[in-house]
């Protein structure tokens, strides 16, 4: 029997959580598919850099892994990366953006984020930036 390797499980069987930040529903919807169908356990979701802190701030004990949305009304997402990242150093935080962006992706790593995805969003592309994250 071929048992397929799910990614979105960590190393003791449970699934890893995410926190999907991003101002487009779409976005959310798409990257909820591809990370559900893997077995990642999308624990909450936020629609701007503010609200993403605040949930991060609150359960951040919770969470293996954000994925963030580098442009959004209100907080950016690199003015909430840098937040989460004072809050827990430890915090592994994917960024996502549109093609363009290579200013914000240099400064996004710079002040540690784990990866990046580019728009739009390939199955593949993602699960593989966010196996890479998570290693």
């Amino acid at each position: 029997m071929n048992v397929k390797q799910t990614r979105g499980l960590r190393p003791d069987g449970q699934p890893y959580r995410v926190l999907l930040v991003d101002d487009s529903l779409f976005v959310k919807t798409q990257l909820t598919k591809i990370l559900t169908s893997e077995g990642f356990d999308i624990v909450d979701t936020a629609s701007h850099g503010k609200e993403a802190v605040e949930k991060y701030t609150l359960r951040g004990a919770d969470i293996d892994l954000v994925t963030m949305d580098i442009t959004m009304p209100g907080m950016d997402g690199v003015t909430a990366l840098e937040k989460i990242m004072e809050l827990d150093r430890q915090a592994r935080v994917v960024m996502i953006t549109a093609i363009g962006k290579q200013d914000l992706v240099k400064k996004s790593i710079m002040l540690g984020a784990s990866g990046y995805i580019i728009k739009p969003l390939d199955p593949e592309k993602v699960l593989g930036n966010i196996q890479r994250a998570l290693a």
